[in-house]
């Protein structure tokens, strides 16, 4: 079921995504070469404690962390480990929930350590402005496949990337994971048409080589995540946010500067 949230329940979201784009600008200082990946782990479950939130992954269908993190060809879901340690030239994606008084946000990242190569970069670049590209297609009136469609049409029709299908965007509140499914492909003015009061995610995940990923567990055979099929570098951006009268509004913005006109 697909709920239309109060002028109550969406600032509560957006209160929800302060604290979430909090831990994700506090990592710019934490993330270089060196550290480990547990500490972005526990960076993130300090802060989200201390702002009187809770990480919904933790214990959601058996997850043990409050983050993701994804290094490099890791596309989706890769846990925090105390024995990876990130190098230079690393790219590290960093994805998780938070609960603020019952009320969810969800974003994911994706971070230089140290000086990346160019190609990584462009990656980056490429894949942050397709999220916003698919935002700019949130609005009333408009189709999910209009969503799916702008970022596909960018990431693989100009940039030739590869933009991953089994992995998409979803509704959210009053749970983590809600109705519409929000793919990160699709034909324009196909799909569910949008109305104000609708929360969505949106989140490509880009990869430089080919949009298949593949399964893999971690060494004890507790989890398993996703890499990309052929070994190539992938990336991913989210945001959280709310289709209005007066277009897009992102929940979980980092930058009120350049996020302006999607603010509440």
């Amino acid at each position: 079921m697909i709920t239309l949230k109060s002028d109550r329940e969406i600032e509560k979201m957006a209160a929800s995504g302060a604290v979430l784009a909090g831990v994700h600008v506090g990592l710019r200082d934490i993330i270089k070469p060196g550290i480990s990946t547990w500490e972005i782990e526990r960076f993130a479950n300090k802060y989200i404690a201390e702002h009187g939130a809770t990480p919904s992954e933790k214990g959601f269908e058996g997850y043990r962390y409050a983050t993701c993190v994804s290094v490099n060809d890791e596309v989706a879901h890769a846990i925090p480990r105390k024995e990876l340690l990130l190098k230079e030239g690393d790219i590290v994606a960093v994805d998780m929930t938070v609960n603020l008084d019952g009320f969810e946000s969800d974003s994911c990242w994706t971070y230089a350590v140290g000086k990346i190569s160019p190609e990584a970069q462009h990656l980056m670049d490429v894949t942050k402005k397709s999220l916003y590209l698919g935002i700019d297609q949130a609005v009333v009136g408009n189709r999910i496949g209009d969503i799916g469609h702008a970022i596909q049409a960018y990431t693989e029709g100009q940039e030739h990337m590869g933009d991953v299908r089994e992995l998409i965007g979803h509704g959210i509140q009053p749970t983590m994971h809600e109705q519409p499914n929000v793919p990160n492909y699709g034909e324009a003015g196909r799909g569910l048409r949008l109305r104000a009061g609708m929360t969505i995610t949106i989140e490509p995940m880009i990869n430089l080589g080919t949009w298949e990923i593949a399964s893999r567990e971690t060494d004890d055979k507790s989890w398993e995540y996703y890499v990309t099929a052929d070994g190539s570098l992938s990336a991913q951006y989210e945001h959280t946010l709310v289709i209005t009268d007066d277009g897009p509004k992102i929940l979980t913005s980092q930058d009120p500067d350049i996020d302006a006109k999607y603010l509440l």
